[in-house]
């Protein structure tokens, strides 16, 4: 079973891409970042991205992680608030410690790809 079948498939995958973008919006040290962003947007993204890369069907229509993030100067701190953001939202959505960790290895991967490019 893949990991998107695991996290709920595209049904769990959305809650779970809203629930993350939610945190981020209450978050005091990221929510800048979406100050001018189509939030809409952001949620479909996100939810096209969690659902490409954990197995799923779908297609991730966006940029990729180091043209999106090239130039903004992301630092550490706000590297690991989305990680840890996204990690409420799993909880949020009762994602076993299993899928968490194998969630998480995937953001760490990226982190090269965010952080200060």
């Amino acid at each position: 079973m893949t990991l998107y079948e695991r996290l709920g498939g595209a049904e769990g995958i959305a809650s779970i891409a809203n629930d993350s973008v939610d945190q981020h919006l209450k978050n005091p040290v990221v929510s800048t970042r979406y100050k001018y962003s189509d939030i809409a947007k952001v949620k479909s993204m996100a939810f096209e991205f969690m659902a490409m890369g954990t197995g799923g069907p779908q297609t991730y229509t966006g940029r990729n992680m180091l043209d999106t993030h090239r130039g903004m100067n992301i630092s550490e701190q706000e590297f690991m608030e989305v990680v840890d953001d996204i990690l409420v939202a799993l909880d949020m959505n009762h994602i076993d410690q299993k899928e968490k960790d194998e969630v998480l290895a995937i953001l760490y991967s990226l982190r090269k790809e965010i952080v200060r490019v």
